[in-house]
């Protein structure tokens, strides 16, 4: 039987207005070994935007995978060339997202009718970059949704020199349905995507959509060779706390939440002290306590204090002691 080419068994979706520098740091926190993401950036962004602001990271972020929308081979060649030159480790092409807006640009899950031109994207980047050239997609769209057709789809982007596909296991409907009711709305087909690491067995094969738990994880990774996990990363990002020793094997203790955040603090005092809203990055870490006591004391102070002038490190420490009081109050 042919091997799979040599990738990270678990990962965090792109999301837009989600993945972006700051969550990923936070993340960083929780767990080492992660395949993250950056939000998807489209190519023109790239080539005619502010490249540190829509690309830039801090080291610690890594390994880091940058996600790219465009439909343009010649485009989509030089920004994996730019995504080198940065330091990121992988490129990843979305083919996945069915907005209006993207379906506008003819990127994203629309690209799954013309296979042809991804896969001539997909070897522009390959001749562009030592990067791994990835790409995620949909099972299918509209009624292009056979198994037949997300083979043909995947064959064809194969010889092209992908190796890796990360499989959302829903169809998309470019028409009815907005990009939150996509996420839900389509029924999962895991089964198509376990028979398409059986019948594509030399291919790294990753699945995404519905996945909520450690335990649903390693219930795929039986089957697939890789799990992406989108929302619940986000809604519950202590969910990861566990996952470099369980799901990589690292002999090192999970971090108690309240390490997470002492660890944060160096950094939110670092950007607030450049001028950066306490908040952007706040956000991001509302749910850490989700399900604890304090939980509902420490989204407030945030909420309500990082959006104040001048705000700093201080009101996420502050927001840390209203918590660990209220466990020492309760007894845990």
């Amino acid at each position: 039987m042919a091997i799979a080419p040599v990738g990270n068994p678990l990962s965090i979706a792109p999301m837009m207005d989600r993945t972006d520098r700051h969550y990923r740091y936070f993340m960083r926190q929780i767990t080492s070994r992660t395949l993250l993401y950056t939000e998807m950036v489209t190519t023109a962004a790239i080539l005619h935007g502010d490249r540190d602001h829509l690309l830039g990271f801090s080291p610690e972020e890594k390994p880091l995978a940058l996600q790219l929308g465009g439909d343009r081979p010649q485009d989509l060649a030089r920004c994996a060339q730019i995504a080198e030159e940065m330091g990121y480790d992988e490129v990843n092409l979305n083919v996945g997202c069915p907005s209006d807006r993207v379906q506008t640009g003819n990127f994203g899950a629309c690209l799954m009718a013309q296979p042809e031109l991804v896969a001539e994207g997909v070897a522009a980047m390959k001749a562009a970059t030592r990067l791994p050239v990835t790409v995620k997609h949909r099972i299918g769209i509209d009624d292009r949704d056979r198994y037949e057709d997300l083979v043909q789809f995947v064959a064809t982007v194969a010889q092209a020199g992908c190796q890796h596909f990360t499989v959302h296991a829903r169809k998309a409907w470019l028409q009815g349905l907005n990009p939150k009711e996509n996420r839900t709305v389509p029924p999962l087909r895991y089964g198509d995507v376990y028979r398409l690491k059986q019948e594509f067995p030399h291919l790294w094969i990753e699945v995404n959509g519905g996945i909520t738990t450690l335990e649903q994880v390693a219930q795929h990774l039986t089957a697939v060779d890789a799990v992406m996990i989108g929302r619940a990363a986000y809604d519950h990002p202590y969910l990861f706390a566990t996952v470099d020793r369980d799901i990589y094997g690292a002999a090192i203790a999970p971090p108690s939440r309240a390490q997470v955040v002492a660890a944060m603090l160096p950094y939110v005092q670092r950007w607030s002290d450049r001028g950066q809203k306490l908040n952007k990055i706040t956000r991001h870490m509302i749910h850490l306590f989700a399900g604890q006591p304090g939980s509902r004391l420490w989204r407030r102070h945030l909420t309500e204090q990082s959006c104040q002038m001048g705000a700093g490190a201080e009101v996420l420490q502050q927001a840390l002691d209203l918590q660990q009081a209220t466990l020492v109050a309760v007894g845990v």
